[in-house]
């Protein structure tokens, strides 16, 4: 398993940018090889620690080792960086302490870059999963030459310019002296061959721009902002190299009348004070039909009714959330004549004071009544 990052730098998950600077630079003062020439060991601790700061003080590499681990923080190896980058800091030491760059002199193809598509769900469909299908506009292989970007019977050669090893070596001088590197090769990109005779209908890249229709499986569950990663999905590799994954953001669309809150669902319901004083029946909206609620007399605004198993199903586990039904009490801003003497004499009854109403009120109410 994978070295938590955090742990190499000696810091909370929760660190901030200048903690985690800080203990970078004491980590890398301890484990700097120049300070333990006795220590076979330190240079590969020191580069540990190098490559976790590397991945921790860039907020995006940060936010996705956060949330998919080792696999999500690293580059082209095969792994979604974002930034695409074809080395990380670590190679740099990499460099420094075996003179090579970028994979050891290792051409052939590589993976890729990912690509990104995003799915608007309802609320239902997000609660317990559904099937979207998807159009994306995104390399795919070359049908004409089957991705290797060649014309038909021929075959990629070798590249002459670096052997087939996909990378050149070049000297530079430094303030440490002179630092030998490798870089990919200009000639072949890096993929150590070449392709004389180049497919017409790709160019020789072995993928054209299509329209690609991806079926998408969402899970129960699923929240707003959660990404789903489809292997092997993304765009397709130059010449026959491994494809890159697709990744599917979920947004959700705002309910009616649910809210939600993780696997929870709020329901605000809004009483008149008549029905919270003596009691009432009412159907409140949940995922599936809508389900009668008995309001008992006496309801206090603010009371909570739960009612279990109603929520969201928990993503990838068992069970279900639950429906909170919270109670507002509506209190009315105007009233007719009628019921501002009805609502006096109650005060009246139960020995509260009040204010006195409009005395024309009672005198529209006397006149109504003197008409009939």
């Amino acid at each position: 398993m994978p070295p938590d990052l955090y742990a190499l730098l000696g810091v909370e998950h929760n660190a901030t940018q200048s903690e985690i600077k800080t203990a970078y630079r004491s980590r890398a003062r301890d484990l700097h090889p120049d300070a333990n020439p006795s220590d076979a060991s330190a240079e590969d601790r020191f580069k540990e620690v190098s490559a976790a700061y590397e991945v921790l003080r860039d907020p995006e590499r940060r936010r996705r080792y956060d949330t998919f681990g080792d696999d999500g923080s690293r580059g082209q190896r095969g792994q979604p960086n974002g930034s695409g980058d074809q080395f990380g800091f670590g190679d740099i030491f990499d460099a420094f302490f075996t003179g090579s760059f970028g994979g050891g002199g290792q051409g052939g193809p590589r993976q890729t870059p990912d690509a990104e598509a995003i799915v608007e769900l309802d609320l239902v469909e997000a609660a317990f999963g559904c099937t979207r299908s998807l159009d994306v506009q995104m390399p795919g292989p070359c049908e004409q030459c089957d991705g290797s970007g060649c014309a038909a019977g021929t075959h990629p050669e070798s590249c002459g310019t670096c052997g087939g090893s996909g990378e050149v070596r070049e000297v530079r001088r430094s303030i440490l002296g002179q630092l030998v590197t490798a870089v990919a090769c200009p000639t072949c990109s890096g993929l150590g061959k070449t392709v004389p005779n180049p497919c017409a209908q790709c160019r020789g890249d072995g993928r054209v721009r299509a329209s690609r229709q991806i079926e998408v499986e969402i899970p129960a569950g699923i929240d707003d902002g959660q990404r789903l990663r489809l292997p092997g999905r993304g765009p397709a590799a130059p010449r026959g190299g491994v494809p890159g994954d697709l990744y599917v953001t979920i947004r959700t669309r705002t309910h009616p009348t649910l809210e939600r809150h993780g696997v929870d669902l709020v329901h605000r319901l809004t009483l008149a004070f008549t029905q919270a004083t003596l009691g009432t029946t009412l159907h409140v909206d949940t995922l599936e039909e809508p389900l009668e609620l008995e309001v008992p007399a006496g309801t206090q605004p603010g009371h909570v009714f739960r009612l279990r198993g109603r929520g969201v199903p928990v993503l990838q586990g068992r069970g279900r959330g639950d429906l909170l039904v919270a109670v507002e009490v509506e209190v009315p801003k105007r009233l007719s004549a009628e019921e501002a003497e009805l609502l006096t004499h109650l005060a009246a009854l139960r020995g509260e004071d009040v204010s006195p109403p409009d005395p024309g009120l009672f005198s529209r109410l006397r006149n109504a009544f003197g008409e009939r």
